[in-house]
C-alpha cells in the first residue's frame, strides 16, 4: 500500500491559538465553580461569606474569559486568513460546500481543509454564540449579585434607599435598600440567571461533542487538529479545499 505524503500548511496564528487554550481553561474553571455554587449545600457550604467567595472567584475567572473572548472577536476581523469570521461563519454558498464535504465523507475520501471544514465552521458559529451569551448574562449577574463592574454600581444605585450611598450596599444584604426596587431588580435578573445556567449546560454538551468530533476527525481524516492548535500548522495528505479560496 502506497504511503500518503504529508505536506505542512500554516493554519492558526498565535492569537487564535492562545484564545483557544485560554478559553478552554477558563470555561472548565467556570463550569467547576458554577457546579460548586449549584451544589454548595450538598458540600456543606452554607455560610453567606462562603457563598460570596464562590461567586467572587467565579466572577474574577469570568473577567478573564470575557476579555479573552472580546479579543478573539476583534481578532476575527483583522487576524490571519483562517482566523477571520468571513472564512469561518457560514455564508454564501455554504450549503453547497457542506453537502460536498458530507458527500466526500460518505465516499470514504473526505476533503481536507487548512482552516475549518464546513461542519467545523458551523460548530464554531454555535460555540461563539453560546460563549457570547454566557459573557453577557454573566456580566449582568455579576452586577446584580455582588455589584461588580461593569454594571454593579448602576444596579446598586437603582436599589439604594433615599439618602443611602450605593457604595455601602452589600451582596445578599437588604440593609440600605428600597424593598420595592430590590424586588424589581430580583425579577429583572432572574431570566439572565436562567439563560446563563442553561447555556452553560448546552456548552458542556458542546465541549463533549467537540472532543468527540476532533478525535473522530483526527482518526478518519488526519490533519493533526490538536497539534495544529499548538504549533499553528496542519499536516495534510491532499490539496486543501480552502488553500486558494
Amino acid at each position: 500500500m502506497k504511503e500518503k505524503m504529508l505536506k505542512s500548511y500554516k493554519a492558526w496564528d498565535a492569537p487564535t491559538r492562545i484564545f483557544h487554550w485560554v478559553n478552554f481553561t477558563t470555561v472548565l474553571l467556570l463550569i467547576f465553580m458554577g457546579l460548586m455554587m449549584l451544589f454548595k449545600k450538598d458540600m456543606g457550604i452554607t455560610s453567606l461569606e462562603a457563598k460570596i467567595t464562590l461567586k467572587t472567584i467565579h466572577v474574577l475567572i469570568g473577567y478573564v474569559f470575557v476579555l479573552n473572548l472580546a479579543v478573539r472577536i476583534g481578532w476575527g476581523f483583522v487576524g490571519g486568513r483562517y482566523s477571520r469570521w468571513m472564512n469561518i461563519f457560514p455564508g454564501k454558498g455554504y450549503i453547497g460546500e457542506l453537502s460536498s464535504y458530507l458527500a466526500s465523507i460518505k465516499a470514504g475520501e473526505p476533503k481536507q481543509y487548512v482552516g475549518h471544514n464546513p461542519l467545523g465552521r458551523l460548530a464554531v458559529a454555535v460555540i461563539m454564540l453560546s460563549l457570547s451569551v454566557m459573557a453577557v448574562t454573566g456580566l449582568v449577574r455579576a452586577g446584580t449579585d455582588i455589584y461588580y463592574p461593569p454594571f454593579g454600581s448602576t444596579f446598586a444605585a437603582q436599589i439604594a434607599a433615599d439618602g443611602v450611598d450605593p457604595a455601602t450596599i452589600k451582596p445578599y444584604d437588604n440593609t440600605g435598600t428600597d424593598a420595592a426596587k430590590a424586588k424589581a431588580l430580583s425579577a429583572f435578573k432572574g431570566p439572565f440567571g436562567t439563560v446563563h445556567i442553561y447555556t452553560s449546560y448546552f456548552l458542556m454538551f458542546l465541549i463533549l461533542l467537540h472532543i468527540f468530533v476532533v478525535v473522530r476527525t483526527e482518526i478518519k481524516e488526519g490533519g493533526g487538529l490538536v497539534s495544529a492548535m499548538i504549533t499553528g500548522r496542519k499536516a495534510l495528505t491532499k490539496e486543501p479545499e480552502d488553500l486558494n479560496g
